[in-house]
Parts: C-alpha cells; structure tokens; sequence
C-alpha cells in the first residue's frame, strides 16, 4: 500500500487512545470522508437532559452542510437505543453538532455515538443528574489551564481512570500565544489566534489529544471560560492592548469557544455576546451556580503604562479599587447569583468560576495585590460574601482556577471574622506556575491560607455527600512526562453546617 500521511495520523490517534487501529473506523481513506477525530463530549447535565457534541475533523474535505446521526443507549453495546435522530453539521458553524437530548431518566448514564456519512465517531459515556429531592452522593472534579506548549495531558489521563460523575472545567481551554521555540510541544500557526480559522485550528490541535479525548469521553462536563479562549486579560470589551477592533476579535473566539463544547444549541453567539453563567441542580445535595468573570467586567485597575490588564500594585497607591461600583461579573450576573444563592432547597452551594476569591497580599505590612482576579475588585467580592452571609447560604463553597496554583482557604468577611465559606482554587493541567518561594515568603501574611502550591500540576477531585465534601489534591509527577505518575498531595473536607477547611 502506498505511503498515506492520514493513515498514519488515524494510527498514532488510536494507539494512542489505547485502542486496536480497527477500531478508528470514521474515515475512509481512499475518499477522505469526514472523521470524528476531535472526539466526542457531552455537557450541561439536568435530570431529563444533557447535551452531546462532536465536531467533523477539519483536516477532511467536507460538504458545507452533513447530514449526523446521533443515537443514546442505555447500555455501551447500543442494544437498548433510547433516543436517536439526524442533524447537520454546517460549515458557518465549524461543522460542529450540539443536540440537546431531552426526556432521558434522571441519575442514569447513557452511552451515545454519532454517525455522518456511513462512519461512526467513538462512543461517549454521560449521566443525568438527580432528580429533585435526591441527596445520592456525587463525584467530581475541576481542572483548569490546558496550555498545550507547556506540558502532555497526562493529568486528564489519570482523571478519566478516576470517572468521576461530572467534571468542572473552569476556563483556559485553548491559549491564543503564538508558537514559543522551546516549549513541550508546539502551537501550530505562526502567529497568536486573531482569525476564526486560527481559533478553530487551535481548538482542533488541542482536541485531537486522546488524553483530553478521553476525559471529555467519560462524563459530563459543566464549562466555563477564562481570558485566554480570547486573549490574555481581556476586560469586558477591552484588550490587554487597548485595540479599537477587539469586539470583533471577541466575537470570533465566542464563536469558537461555542462550536466546540458541548452546550446546548440555543446558547449560539450572536456576534460578541454569549451567556455562559448558568445554574446545576444535583438533586437536592448541591447546586453549582456557574459563573462568567471576563464578558461583563470593568476593565482592570491601574494597569501598567500603555497597555490594560492585570497588574501587581499597592493598594495604597490604586485609589480606583476602592470605588464600590466597580465589578467583576456585572450588575445582571450579580442579581442572578443573588438570587440562585438565597433561593435554598439544597445542601450545598458552589460557586464555579475562573480564579482565586480570597483576598491575598503579596507585602508585609500592607496589601499588595493582582488586580485581574478578586483583588482587583474588592466591592464586587465583598458583595457576594456579604450575600454568603446576611442570606445564611447553606454550606458555601468556592471553586477556581487560572492561578496555576493549588489553593485551600478560608474565606471571611474581614481578617479577624469567623470564614463563612471555604475555597478550593485548583492548580493547571499543564501551565507553567510561578516560583514556589515567593509564594512560601508570602504565606504567613495570608493566615487564612492552608494550603498554597504553585509548583503542582494536576486537578482536584472530590466527593460529596450530605454530611461532608472531600477533596483529594491530585498531582502529576512532571507535566512535560506524556507518561507521568500521579498521586495525591493533600487531602481535605469540610463538614456540613461548619465553614472552613479541615486537614485530612
């Protein structure tokens, strides 16, 4: 047989995948027909509903609209098919493919599958959350900051093998930069991501990873995003480099981030506008309020000299983070998570969003802050603590990332206040951290931090029940390893009725 460079990839895909080469049978290579080589996902979990996608392989020539099959089983042979029917992928959409499958059972899981053009992606394994009144415990994870320069996915690796019911991803999916000679692996393209065939292309890259594959395989995801599905710091509608055309910019990334996550067909962008703040019912144990820190925020205060975006500065020195108005998720987003965090009914309240709520000084004697995170905007923090507070919000917690660190910490209204709720901020799946020593000298003027590791890579994984939430801090032994080991670097849990962190 004739050298055939797509045979080659398909291989490598599958052994990769730790699967039999046979097995990868969604293209034919004499016709290049379409291949289901991003994988496939499934999303926004609810008792009778959850999403699942796929996107046709834009290596393969493909017609402007495909006709897709999807089906849902109750078992992973497909005996018992219980939902099916045809869409279309179109190419003004990436030829991605979101369904919405409605009327399914609660707390069950599912095995789906999709078909265009007679070839069949993998199969993919989802559940539905509890229905109302259930207090069933759950298993979950989040991870965060997939850089693709800076290390393999065997983290997602090691996540998959743990199956966990659902998985949080709390933002930086993609990373815009431009190749960076040296780096683990390389960004395909020559410059950073500004076009909508760039962005697709980079999602393309990092989707045809088959740890990534795997762990979108394996369950639900509940996702939100962070800057760099667009830029890095971006602020509302502004650039970290003030540029008049970034809404434009925006509204590309927007639509790209939409084509390839798995989120329900009505969620479309219209041009720069997309709503990702949401709300998750898992029975009556807990409920996840999903948040957007970057869509409708005030841009960053005092910034560096000619440009926006986050900056390291004294408090003392920043008079514009003491102005009250200023937000990090808008004034709408602000009522709704009010509104979701007074309205009881359930055990446990998560907040799920991009980066580290506590306040944290990088000074002795004084506050020295990051103003692109919480800190930069200290009214809008104290606003949903005070919310946390006056609303007696059963069992709060916080969840985050973007920092590159593994955080555990107590959250309070001022320093010398009891926590009124405990915050797990998880580390990388594979972006580079900061010197782990300029975060050791700092600890002791932040008392309210357990646990600070800058230099771990991994997820945080989880198990909730009515009484008590355990987390276990999982971290690879070396992000740059495709092969790395993992184990758990801490464990902590919290009791129902008790805020704040407990070792063990």
């Amino acid at each position: 047989m004739p050298f055939d460079p797509q045979r080659r990839h398909l291989l490598n895909l599958a052994l990769g995948a730790g699967v039999a080469p046979a097995l990868v049978g969604c293209v034919n290579l004499g016709s290049r027909e379409p291949c289901f080589g991003l994988g496939v996902a499934s999303g926004c979990p609810r008792p009778d509903r959850l999403v699942i996608w796929t996107r046709l392989d834009p290596d393969i020539r493909l017609d402007p609209v495909v006709p897709v099959k999807w089906e849902m089983a109750t078992d992973e042979a497909f005996r018992q098919v219980v939902q099916a029917g045809t869409t279309t992928a179109e190419a003004d959409w990436g030829h991605s493919v979101h369904v919405l499958v409605a009327g399914l059972e609660p707390a069950r899981w599912y095995w789906y599958r999709f078909t265009a053009m007679g070839h069949a992606s993998r199969t993919g394994r989802t559940r539905t959350a509890p229905a109302a009144g259930s207090l069933d415990a759950v298993s979950f994870s989040i991870a965060s900051c997939q850089r693709w320069d800076h290390g393999h996915y065997a983290a997602w690796r090691h996540l998959a093998d743990e199956s966990p019911d659902v998985v949080l991803f709390l933002g930086d999916y993609i990373y815009e930069y431009a190749p960076v000679p040296g780096g683990v692996r390389m960004h395909q393209g020559l410059t950073d991501t500004r076009t909508l065939a760039q962005y697709r292309a980079r999602y393309a890259q990092y989707k045809r990873d088959p740890d990534l594959q795997r762990a979108h395989a394996i369950a639900p995801w509940i996702i939100t995003w962070d800057d760099h599905e667009v830029q890095n710091d971006y602020g509302g509608a502004q650039s970290q480099f003030m540029s008049p055309a970034f809404l434009a910019r925006r509204a590309r990334a927007y639509q790209v981030w939409w084509e390839n996550m798995p989120v329900p067909p009505a969620t479309r962008p219209r041009g720069p506008d997309l709503q990702v703040f949401d709300r998750f019912d898992w029975g009556a144990l807990a409920r996840f309020h999903v948040l957007d820190d970057r869509q409708y925020r005030d841009p960053a205060a005092c910034p560096p000299p000619g440009r926006a975006g986050g900056n390291t500065v004294d408090v003392d020195h920043c008079a514009e983070l003491a102005d009250p108005a200023r937000t990090l998720l808008g004034a709408g987003q602000e009522r709704w998570l009010t509104e979701g965090l007074s309205a009881g009914g359930v055990r446990w309240n998560f907040i799920a969003q991009q980066t580290l709520m506590a306040p944290f000084t990088w000074r002795q004697g004084g506050e020295r802050v990051w103003t692109d995170g919480w800190s930069g905007y200290p009214g809008a923090r104290a606003r949903v603590l005070d919310t946390l507070a006056e609303h007696r919000v059963a069992n709060p917690v916080v969840l985050g990332g973007d920092t590159h660190t593994n955080w555990v910490v107590d959250l309070k209204r001022r320093p010398d206040a009891p926590p009124i709720a405990t915050e797990f901020c998880g580390t990388s799946i594979s972006s580079h951290g900061r010197p782990q020593a300029v975060l050791d000298a700092a600890l002791p003027w932040n008392p309210h931090v357990h646990y600070g590791h800058r230099d771990e890579r991994g997820y945080m994984a989880f198990r909730l029940a009515p009484g008590r939430l355990d987390a276990r801090l999982r971290v690879v032994s070396d992000a740059a390893d495709p092969a790395a080991t993992i184990k758990t670097a801490a464990t902590f849990h919290v009791e129902a009725g008790r805020a704040g962190a407990l070792r063990g």
